[in-house]
């Protein structure tokens, strides 16, 4: 049995140029009569500088399906030591597919047009890209593969243009202002979401020149035990706290409700989000000896807003690990809340950055709502 797994290079692919807060409206089109009134109340809740759609910002029209930005980011991994005609395992994870069937990784090996090999597709929400890296990390752990190519990717601007949403009602500006957490509501996802995939390339080599992340573990724990769904789509979340699923509705309903339109139960992802993604799973971890605060050397967070980062850090406390915000590495601002994709992305940048010295470790945080799941990652430089 193989006893170290390496992610030997990353790479990440945001389509077409930035988009700034100015743009957002004019690319995804206006809702309405006249411009949001919620936009920049929540643009300064989430510190979201820019971020980018794979939309043409001339035309309107889609640039790139979510198998094609996933394939874009496999094909920027590092071809001076590795072909991906080389490919052994090809896992890949994202949120909402291109289609119900086939799959999406099927979807990516057709793309890219490489040789047979093993492939497989992980089902979440931001947990997506990062089952997908441990499902890549356990296949050469255990021997059954040598190589993976593992992604997250999400083609969120398709969910997101102006024809899919109604006119928002003042009275949810009025209790935005209030409360910023409301963010997260249907009508406002679509300041907060953008595309992008990222790919890590994992072997059970480390590479021979350059550096190489050592993955020393990967935890994911699910709360879905305790607690209902809490973000959903495809789905109309009934008062008892249960989903009842677009197949039980009609054609017109799907449209009449908005059946397939990415929802967030906000009272509860504001009641729970910190304690069941943060202080729990990570004072687990602090008392089992698997993280020592004072070992780290960067802390990657996923958050979806910078709305969060504070009560991110009250909940680390609470679980008994201080990691002081000076040592926290995070490109929200700059590349977007990509969901999936945002771990690769956040790990892309800091891994061609040059910052990273032989010995540093780094801690990777990734939430998820849907139902209340998280993963940490703790990984070495080699």
């Amino acid at each position: 049995m193989n006893k170290k797994v390496y992610i030997n290079d990353v790479q990440a692919f945001l389509p077409n140029e930035a988009v700034s807060n100015k743009q957002i409206e004019s690319v995804l089109g206006q809702v309405g009569d006249r411009p949001s009134r919620a936009k920049n109340l929540i643009l300064r809740s989430n510190q979201i500088k820019q971020r980018y759609y794979a939309i043409d910002p001339e035309t309107g029209s889609t640039t790139h399906t979510n198998a094609q930005l996933t394939a874009e980011a496999i094909k920027r991994l590092n071809s001076d030591f590795f072909d991906i005609k080389e490919i052994e395992l090809l896992a890949c994870g994202t949120t909402i597919a291109d289609q119900l069937l086939p799959n999406h990784a099927l979807m990516v090996h057709g793309e890219l047009k490489i040789p047979s090999c093993e492939v497989v597709a992980l089902a979440g929400i931001c947990l997506a890209g990062t089952m997908s890296l441990k499902y890549g990390y356990m296949s050469i752990l255990s021997g059954q593969s040598s190589n993976a190519v593992v992604t997250g990717s999400e083609n969120a601007s398709a969910m997101m243009r102006a024809g899919q949403f109604e006119a928002e009602v003042s009275s949810k500006v009025e209790e935005l202002e209030r409360q910023p957490e409301i963010a997260f509501e249907k009508d406002f996802l679509r300041w907060m979401l953008s595309d992008g995939a990222g790919a890590a390339l994992l072997s059970n080599k480390k590479n021979d020149h350059g550096i190489s992340l050592e993955i020393e573990w990967i935890e994911q724990k699910s709360y879905a035990n305790e607690l209902d769904a809490c973000m959903y789509a495809g789905a109309e979340k009934l008062e008892n706290g249960c989903l009842k699923g677009w197949r039980e509705y009609s054609t017109q309903s799907w449209l009449d409700k908005s059946i397939f339109s990415v929802k967030q139960d906000v009272k509860q992802l504001n009641e729970n989000i910190v304690e069941y993604t943060v202080t729990r799973p990570l004072r687990d971890l602090v008392t089992s000896g698997k993280v020592n605060p004072d070992e780290i050397t960067y802390f990657l967070p996923h958050y979806s807003s910078g709305y969060f980062r504070d009560r991110l850090y009250q909940g680390m406390l609470e679980a008994n690990c201080d990691i002081p915000q000076e040592r926290w590495f995070t490109n929200l601002s700059t590349k977007g809340n990509t969901g999936s994709a945002s771990i690769y992305i956040i790990l892309e940048e800091l891994f061609h950055s040059k910052q990273l010295k032989v010995g540093d470790t780094l801690l990777c945080y990734v939430p998820e709502s849907g139902r209340f799941s998280t993963a940490f990652m703790q990984l070495k430089v080699v």
